[in-house]
């Protein structure tokens, strides 16, 4: 077997188009665009390379000259050491044949070149980046991968294991039919808060982003200060990302709270575009196929509902602001659409264009935010696995610690 880093076109090309060729019998995988998977490697659209940090990348041919393989390897200083006395690398970007030679060669790489960095331990598969996107090996649910999520072969699993990599914890998405009956106990508990006159809900208007861009950030910035792994944001970080979200926001999906005025709460929604992106076989977003994507989102051509995140701040916690945001969702799809499919208020209904709901990155580390995807009528319908790998295999393994 013949291990060759990616450094020219043609291994890039052979890096993106080896999974196309891998899964082609696999009618669940959707080829991701190329332009978002060559985005994590190009140090002009990637942050992470101006703040130090390093990626690499290899494709594995059998003795036939046959691809058989590839994975990518990351230092990422600023995340290296979170865990003080461990410094750990990534790993991601692995796919594979089921064979576990070649998987260890493909492993063996990432080691060793972390090795470089004095790293002592290895994550994977996660991204060179956010963790909203490439991460996680997936264990259950093998049905068809949200955007920019990762979709594998069962045996994966094996291969990682195999190895010696051990779960540090699991990510689940949660599903929710749109048209069944909200719960009894979230309407209870939200209740109280949906009918206080100091509270408001009021869905994102794209006339006024950057007002909703910056009461994001106030409210992202509360809610999750303290929790391992995430950052803050700043504003002009927020008003960014909003702006690259205009082209596929559909206000009506986007909810706002806010207390007296001020913000404390959001629940953000988009359409699933990996239900659009299927339809783009070559995954080159061309100047027709961008074309093609805007025609899809502006006809609402994805029939399912990606939940992007959702936040209320502490001093709002635990008082049904949560269950009062979704009724408030809720109750303006019955008043505006739903009424004239179903007099009960208290049933989505079968003429909304949107069919599902799907909410990726609920990781086992946060029962809260479990039991609150759960309240909301959510259950588990895929399940990711974030393995971690330690170089030194007598030292004890640890697994990522419960946010209390």
């Amino acid at each position: 077997m013949q291990l060759i880093e990616v450094t020219e076109k043609k291994h890039i090309k052979e890096f993106l188009e080896f999974p196309v060729r891998l899964y082609k019998e696999d009618p669940n995988y959707i080829r991701p665009l190329n332009q978002d998977v060559e985005a994590v490697f190009d140090p002009k659209k990637n942050k992470l390379f101006k703040q130090g940090g390093k990626a690499i990348r290899w494709i594995l041919k059998n003795d036939q000259g046959e691809t058989i393989g590839r994975v990518a390897a990351y230092h990422n200083p600023k995340t290296a050491y979170k865990t003080k006395d461990l410094p750990t690398g990534g790993m991601g970007f692995f796919d594979c044949i089921n064979d576990q030679e070649a998987a260890n060669i493909l492993f063996n790489a990432c080691k060793s070149w972390l090795q470089e960095f004095d790293m002592e331990a290895m994550d994977g598969p996660i991204n060179f980046g956010d963790r909203d996107r490439w991460w996680g090996c997936l264990k259950e649910g093998f049905t068809e991968p949200n955007y920019c999520m990762h979709y594998n072969f069962p045996y994966y699993n094996d291969l990682y294991e195999a190895y010696g990599f051990k779960t540090y914890f699991k990510q689940f998405t949660y599903l929710r039919r749109v048209k069944e009956k909200v719960d009894d106990e979230l309407i209870r508990k939200g209740t109280s808060v949906y009918t206080d006159p100091d509270y408001t809900f009021i869905h994102a208007r794209k006339k006024d982003l950057e007002k909703f861009a910056i009461d994001f950030a106030t409210i992202y910035n509360k809610a999750w200060k303290g929790h391992p792994g995430v950052p803050s944001i700043s504003e002009k970080a927020a008003k960014k990302i909003f702006g690259s979200l205009k082209m596929v926001m559909d206000e009506e999906l986007a909810w706002f709270g806010y207390y007296k005025g001020e913000p404390v709460a959001f629940y953000l929604q988009i359409p699933e575009m990996n239900q659009i992106v299927k339809k783009i076989k070559s995954g080159n977003l061309n100047l027709w196929n961008k074309l093609r994507m805007f025609w899809y989102i502006k006809t609402r051509a994805s029939r399912k509902i990606f939940g992007l995140v959702f936040g209320v701040i502490p001093e709002h916690q635990k008082k049904g602001v949560e269950c009062a945001i979704v009724m408030a969702y809720s109750d303006f799809i019955v008043q505006t659409i739903g009424k004239k499919h179903n007099p009960d208020p208290k049933l989505y209904f079968d003429g909304y264009h949107y069919k599902s709901l799907e909410m990726n990155w609920i990781g086992d580390f946060n029962p809260k935010m479990m039991r609150t995807v759960e309240l909301i009528g959510g259950e588990i319908c895929k399940v990711h696995l974030t393995y971690r790998k330690l170089f030194d295999e007598n030292r004890p393994f640890e697994r990522m610690k419960i946010i209390q």
